[in-house]
C-alpha cells in the first residue's frame, strides 16, 4: 500500500500517510482533549488541547513501531519491505514475500504484538515509578492501556489481523499447505468481522446510536473486506501455481519447409491475411528453428531467391521457451521480466508443444476460476500484451508470496 504522502524512511522503510489518517488525527485530538478538560478541570485548555494532540500522534507513533516489528523481523528473514503506511484504520506494512516457512511466518507476525505489549509495560514501569509531571503520567498511563488493547486485538484469530497471520502460520504447520492456512484465517476473519458489523449495528440501534458502536461495525466491514480480499488473492495465487504452461498453451503458430527459400515464404505466408504470430521451421521430422519476421526483413532481398529459411531460422535452444510442466507462474514472470510477446513450449524431447502470451494465462485462469472473462477481452490483451486493469498478473505472479500484514487501530 503506497498511497497518500511520502513522509521520509526509517530503517531505509519509506513511510507514508493516507488521507485518511489525518482524519482520525483531528478526531483522537478533539476526543482526548473533551474527555481530560472534564476529567481534570485544573488543566487549562491549551493544556488539554496540546495533551490530545500528543495523545494522538504518540499513538499512531505506536502502530509505527508495531508495523517495523513486524518489518524489521522480515528483513531479517531477507524479505523485502516496500513501505510502511499509516491510514484510517490503524497502519499497514507491504512486505514483498512470504516467510518461506510457517515458523518464520508465525515470527513475523507475531513481532507487531510483541512490540506493542513492550511499549504497554515500558510506559506502565514509567508512569509508576518515575517523577513525571500529571500531564505526561496521564498520557504515559492512556498510552500503556492503548498500546496494551492494540496487542490483544490484533491477536484476534482472523484475517487481516495479526491473529490470523499467526493462525495461519499455524494451519500450514499443520496442513502442509500455506494455501490453506490462509484460507482457514480468512474464514475466521470474515465470521469475525460480520460479527463485529451484527454487533455494531445491533448497539447502534439500541444505544441511542452511540459511535463506538459504529466504530465497531466500520472495522468489522474493514475486516470482511480484507478477508475477502486475501481470499481472492490466495485463490489467484493457487491458481498460478498449479496451473502450467501445458493447460494454457494454444496451437497458434505455422510449421513451415525448411528448405524454403526466403522469397516463397514471403510470397506464400506473408501476403495473406490472418496469418499467424508464429512460425516454425522443420525438414526431416525435426524442428531447425522459429522464423522471425524481423529477420527476414533485415536479410537482404538480392538473397531472398537462394537463401532458405534455414539461414535464418533461430534454433530452439536460442529462443525464449518454457518446458510444457512449468507453472503459470515461471510463464508470466519471464514474460515480464523479458518483456516477451510470447513463450514457446516445449515438450520433454525438445519439440514445439504450443506457444503462450499473456492473452493465454488470463484465459486459463478464468477457465479455473469461473471468471467472466469475454473472449473480446482475451484478444485485446493478445493484440495489447497488457493485462486488464485490476487483474495485474505480473504482480501477483512476481510476489506469488506477498503478504500485507494490518493492524487496526481500537
Amino acid at each position: 500500500m503506497k498511497s497518500g504522502w511520502k513522509i521520509g524512511t526509517l530503517f531505509g522503510i519509506p513511510l507514508y500517510i493516507d488521507s485518511s489518517w489525518l482524519f482520525i488525527l483531528v478526531l483522537m485530538t478533539f476526543s482526548y482533549s473533551l474527555s481530560w478538560q472534564g476529567l481534570y478541570p485544573e488543566w487549562s485548555t491549551t493544556l488539554a488541547w496540546v495533551a490530545g494532540f500528543t495523545m494522538a500522534v504518540l499513538l499512531f507513533a505506536s502502530v509505527l513501531l508495531h508495523e517495523l516489528g513486524h518489518s524489521l523481523v522480515a528483513r531479517s528473514q531477507g524479505i523485502k519491505v516496500n513501505s510502511i503506511t499509516l491510514f484510517l484504520f490503524g497502519g499497514i506494512a507491504s512486505i514483498e514475500q512470504e516467510s518461506k516457512t510457517p515458523g518464520q511466518a508465525f515470527q513475523v507476525a507475531i513481532a507487531g504484538p510483541a512490540v506493542s505489549f513492550s511499549l504497554a509495560l515500558l510506559l506502565t514501569l514509567g508512569h509508576q515509578f518515575l517523577p513525571l509531571p500529571n500531564s505526561v503520567g496521564v498520557i504515559a498511563e492512556s498510552l500503556a492501556f492503548i498500546n496494551l488493547v492494540l496487542a490483544l486485538f490484533n491477536l484476534i484469530p482472523g484475517l487481516p489481523l495479526d491473529g490470523g497471520q499467526v493462525l495461519k502460520s499455524v494451519v500450514w504447520k499443520i496442513t502442509g499447505s500455506r494455501f490453506q492456512g490462509v484460507h482457514w484465517a480468512a474464514r475466521s476473519g470474515k465470521f469475525l468481522g460480520w460479527s463485529a458489523i451484527s454487533l455494531g449495528i445491533f448497539g447502534y440501534l439500541m444505544t441511542s446510536r452511540l459511535l463506538p458502536w459504529a466504530w465497531i461495525g466500520l472495522l468489522g466491514w474493514f475486516g470482511v473486506r480484507n478477508a475477502n480480499a486475501y481470499d481472492r488473492l490466495t485463490d489467484l495465487q493457487e491458481a498460478l501455481t498449479s496451473l502450467t504452461a501445458a493447460d494454457a498453451m494454444t496451437r497458434e503458430f505455422r510449421v513451415v519447409d525448411a528448405d524454403m527459400t526466403l522469397r516463397s515464404f514471403a510470397d506464400e505466408y506473408l501476403l495473406g491475411e490472418n496469418r499467424p504470430p508464429v512460425y516454425f521451421a522443420a525438414s526431416d521430422g525435426r524442428y531447425r528453428g522459429m522464423v522471425l519476421i524481423e529477420d527476414l526483413r533485415q536479410t537482404e532481398r538480392s538473397l531472398w531467391e537462394r537463401e532458405t529459411l534455414n539461414a535464418i531460422a533461430r534454433p530452439l535452444a536460442q529462443i525464449p521457451s518454457v518446458q510444457e510442466k512449468s507453472s503459470l507462474v515461471t510463464v508470466i514472470n519471464l514474460l515480464e521480466d523479458q518483456q516477451l510477446a510470447r513463450l514457446t513450449v516445449l515438450t520433454p524431447a525438445g519439440a514445439v508443444a504450443g506457444v503462450i502470451d499473456r492473452g493465454d494465462t488470463v484465459r486459463a485462469l478464468a477457465e479455473r476460476l469461473n471468471l467472466a472473462i469475454t473472449d473480446a477481452e482475451i484478444k485485446r490483451i493478445k493484440e495489447e500484451g497488457s493485462y486488464p486493469p485490476g487483474f495485474q498478473l505480473q504482480a501477483i505472479a512476481r510476489t506469488a508470496n506477498v503478504e500485507t500484514v494490518t493492524e487496526s487501530a481500537p
